[in-house]
């Protein structure tokens, strides 16, 4: 059911077009890669640092022509050096107990990301777990959210042929799978 400790784990449990991985999100060869960013878009520690470190110096560059990004809302880049052509930074709720519209920014979060992508003509994408890292959104809600939007983005856009969720983590990992083959069983 999980991967195992150093193992990377591609599995589709619904949805074809749908994939759980393990790999480095950096090295993904896919249209667009999301990044986890903050408000400012200038770089900072997790995936958000990874990203920026992986694209190089010509990242920060365009990112600070872009004058940050709300919570809630997406800005598109370049790739640089990344192998992905394009990065789709995106800035997900910090948790505060879920009164505070969190589900409906983390939701906005990933309608953004897809209308981006549609919009740039791309077919492929890969999300990291948004805000479930140090903005310590519930894995479990993050992962309902998530699958629920890219089911509506996979109706919504026939351009859209591959959703990969990138877990960092097996706890990740599993809430993700879960969640999916939930989705799928329904």
């Amino acid at each position: 059911r999980s991967p195992g400790q150093g193992i990377v784990m591609n599995e589709t449990p619904g949805d074809s077009r749908m994939e759980l991985s393990r790999e480095d999100i950096t090295r993904l060869k896919v249209d667009a890669i999301v990044n986890a960013a903050n408000p400012s878009l200038l770089g900072g520690g997790g995936v958000d640092g990874a990203i920026h470190r992986a694209a190089g110096p010509g990242l920060l560059a365009e990112c600070r022509l872009l004058n940050g990004c709300p919570t809630g809302e997406a800005r598109l880049t370049s790739g640089h050096r990344l192998a992905a052509r394009r990065i789709i930074h995106t800035v997900g709720p910090v948790w505060r107990g879920g009164r505070q519209g969190e589900a409906e920014l983390l939701a906005s979060c990933y309608r953004q990301c897809f209308r981006l992508h549609q919009e740039a003509g791309l077919a492929s994408i890969a999300f990291p777990a948004l805000s479930t890292g140090a903005y310590g959104y519930p894995r479990e809600a993050a992962a309902s959210i998530a699958i629920e939007q890219a089911t509506l983005a996979l109706r919504d856009y026939p351009g859209l042929v591959r959703v990969i969720f990138v877990c960092f983590n097996e706890p990740t990992w599993l809430a993700y799978h879960d969640r999916l083959t939930g989705a799928a069983t329904r």
